[in-house]
């Protein structure tokens, strides 16, 4: 079976037969997959009046587990986006009754992000039929291939990161 990248590949072999392109076999693929999923979970999320940047809020909240919220900073270290970013998305979704600022007891100065009990009933609604979504797009590969596939993509997160 052929795929995009396939003919992409089959161009240069001919316009620069001298080039290495093999490199794009992969990269190529993972890139244009990107691209795919990140539509995919565009649409998805929208079916609940959320963005993709509103959907990481609240799993990066309900994943860390804390009824105390999270700080801003370690929000930021846990979703990888920047301050600005998470204050908009923040505003967004403290509008929605999704999240709320909370100051901290011990300090004040420090503000935590927590999720609402609406903001938690809708992830833990969406979570599960996410999941279900993700497996059906991995279907056609085996689960010896999963894990190959998930390890090796992890060595290329390591060496990018």
């Amino acid at each position: 079976m052929a795929d995009a990248v396939d003919l992409v590949l089959a161009q240069w072999s001919v316009q620069r037969p001298d080039v290495d392109t093999s490199p794009m076999a992969v990269l190529a693929r993972v890139t244009r997959l990107a691209r795919l999923l990140e539509r995919e979970l565009r649409e998805f999320v929208g079916r609940f009046d959320l963005e993709p940047g509103e959907f990481d809020v609240l799993t990066t909240l309900r994943r860390a587990g804390s009824t105390q919220g999270m700080t801003a900073g370690a929000f930021l270290s846990a979703s990888l986006v920047t301050a600005g970013a998470i204050t908009n998305r923040i505003d967004r979704m403290a509008a929605k009754g999704l999240v709320r600022r909370v100051p901290d007891a011990a300090d004040r100065r420090v503000v935590r992000i927590k999720l609402t009990d609406r903001g938690a009933r809708l992830v833990d609604g969406m979570l599960a039929e996410h999941m279900r979504h993700y497996a059906r797009l991995l279907e056609p590969l085996d689960g010896e291939t999963k894990t190959v596939v998930a390890d090796a993509l992890r060595t290329l997160l390591e060496q990018c990161e």
